[in-house]
């Protein structure tokens, strides 16, 4: 086939092929018609994986069958589920040849022409080069199938693919056995008709952009333009400049965070990690070790106060098993990421081991990447564990270069007497440390598996561009070991309160952070992320929705 309205007319999407095998020859000529397409800025960003493993073909086609069936259940319609069955989607293990086409995110760690208006604009580069991969493969008689149905997320799993690689999905290559009477199989069993001609609308009403005017001419740089327009609409609502006081300053960072002069907080989370720590063994805490594995249960009951609170403001929770000492019992609402039954003391040894510790980072990311995933752009975190605000004064200490007196506070409220000893027992594990000062071996031998996974979830957020609600002291601490990793991260966070440990406003004061609220909490499991978040939704309200000085007719002067 060699004629090129002949080419573009024929079946795209095959789903049935010969046994034939795909020559190299072809596949190389068909990968270099992809390369060949636009892409923009010339990132390269376009990746292709080759499969020929019966082995992969088989896992592949389990995620999508899992998938498929989800598919079927979502239409109440008998006939119509009936009929869906019946079609062949797929040829994933008949197919010669499996081919990805993925798109590469972190080419946008570097200035990227094209990319300003949409980072999308590497996957429409990816997308082109699949239409010229398929082009080429029709030219040589052969074709391709395309397989969406699937869990990218497991898909990549199974396939290894680094974090920063993003498939189009599978797709199915081969010689094709029957040319469906050159129509779409959707077409050819009458499942949708496909238009005749191409919808085509001239466009000839010039409509207005935004109604912002300005006093003085924006910076042409993208980030200062948005910056100066949310500024110049917040400074023109019907008030006094500054009147609403931290509600601006909140709709401002939210503003520029989701880079839109009109931001909305979707599907607003909060993740409570709880972790055991051996530093309990020696009596910092007012409350047995147990008491984490109690409270785990109260929240999956609903009982406990941050129950009430997400309740009351419509906000998602999730409960993590990031290393309590107890064998839970399956449970669909209790997130599984135990990296051991709770860490060891740290008076004479490390509280984990090196790898543990890259776990807890690979974990935390995971559980927020998959919040991320579903829509959400506001993650909130908390934590339970007893003993750990002792980590997070040592993690602190350390990190700050804070005398741990400093740093230690009454965490769940032991006496007087009970605070000296906690202020001697940390400082003789200080003193007893004999490591590398090199980050992750201090993390490893003085951090808690909660911690470090909040440390990991909030660095997760900040890569999907995601509001970060910090809670109390630990949480702070967390947030602490994440801007040690990645500085940047201060841009997306509003810390929820100032916590009643001692050492809170000290840290807060050290991260150059200020608190919304200031309520004496001490309770942690993400209270103060729930009970500021209505403050946040305010701030979004009256920059969304108040009325400026020019559209009420009220004069700003």
């Amino acid at each position: 086939m060699t004629n090129l309205d002949e080419i573009l007319q024929a079946r795209r999407d095959t789903r049935h092929f010969t046994n034939d095998e795909v020559p190299d020859e072809v596949i190389n000529k068909a990968l270099q018609a992809g390369h060949w397409a636009p892409s923009v800025g010339l990132t390269d960003a376009t990746k292709y994986y080759l499969i020929k493993s019966d082995e992969i073909k088989k896992a592949v086609k389990a995620l999508f069958v899992d998938y498929d069936n989800k598919a079927a259940n979502q239409t109440d319609n008998e006939q119509q589920k009936a009929a869906y069955k019946a079609l062949k989607l797929e040829a994933i293990e008949e197919a010669p040849l499996g081919l990805v086409i993925c798109y590469d995110r972190s080419v946008l760690n570097n200035f990227t022409i094209g990319t300003v208006g949409s980072n999308e604009s590497i996957k429409f580069s990816a997308v082109c080069a699949a239409q010229n991969i398929w082009l080429s493969l029709t030219e040589q008689g052969f074709s391709m199938g395309w397989i969406s149905i699937l869990n990218y997320y497991q898909f990549k799993q199974l396939l290894g693919l680094p974090e920063h690689m993003e498939p189009l999905g599978y797709f199915c290559v081969g010689k094709p056995a029957t040319n469906y009477d050159n129509q779409p199989m959707l077409q050819q069993l009458n499942w949708k008709q496909k238009s005749e001609f191409p919808f085509v609308e001239e466009i000839r009403i010039l409509h207005p952009v935004a109604e912002i005017k300005r006093d003085k001419e924006i910076n042409k740089d993208c980030s200062i333009s948005l910056s100066e327009a949310l500024q110049y609409k917040i400074d023109h609502k019907t008030k006094p400049t500054g009147a609403l006081g931290v509600l601006e300053k909140l709709a401002k960072q939210i503003g520029e965070l989701f880079q839109t002069l009109k931001p909305k907080i979707i599907l607003p989370h909060i993740v409570v990690f709880a972790a055991d720590h051996g530093i309990a063994q020696h009596g910092v805490s007012a409350y047995p070790q147990d008491v984490t594995r109690q409270m785990v249960s109260n929240f999956l009951e609903g009982g406990a106060a941050i129950n009430v609170f997400c309740k009351q403001n419509n906000i998602n929770l999730s409960i993590v098993d990031a290393g309590v000492n107890y064998d839970f019992p399956p449970n669909a609402k209790l997130v599984s990421a135990k990296i051991d039954k709770g860490t060891k003391s740290f008076i004479a040894g490390p509280a984990m081991s090196k790898m543990q510790m890259e776990l807890c980072f690979t974990k935390g990311s995971e559980i927020v990447k998959t919040i991320a995933k579903s829509g959400s752009n506001c993650v909130g975190f908390g934590e339970m564990g007893i003993g750990n605000t002792s980590t997070a004064s040592v993690l602190m200490s350390v990190l700050c270069g804070f005398p741990i007196e400093d740093c230690v506070g009454r965490g769940t409220g032991v006496n007087d007497e009970k605070l000296i000893e906690k202020q001697m027992t940390l400082k003789k594990a200080l003193d007893n440390y004999s490591g590398l000062l090199d980050l992750d071996s201090q993390l490893a031998y003085f951090g808690g598996f909660e911690i470090l996974q909040m440390a990991a979830g909030m660095l997760e957020a900040y890569e999907n561009r995601m509001l970060i609600l910090v809670d109390g002291f630990i949480c702070s601490v967390a947030f602490l070991v994440a801007s040690k990793k990645n500085p940047l991260i201060i841009k997306n966070a509003v810390f929820s309160h100032q916590s009643a440990e001692q050492a809170h406003g000290k840290l807060l004061d050290y991260l150059e952070a200020s608190a919304i609220l200031k309520l004496d909490l001490r309770l942690g499991e993400g209270t103060g992320c729930a009970i500021v978040f209505p403050i946040i939704e305010s701030a979004v309200a009256f920059l969304n929705e108040m009325a400026s000085f020019e559209s009420a007719g009220v004069s700003s002067k």
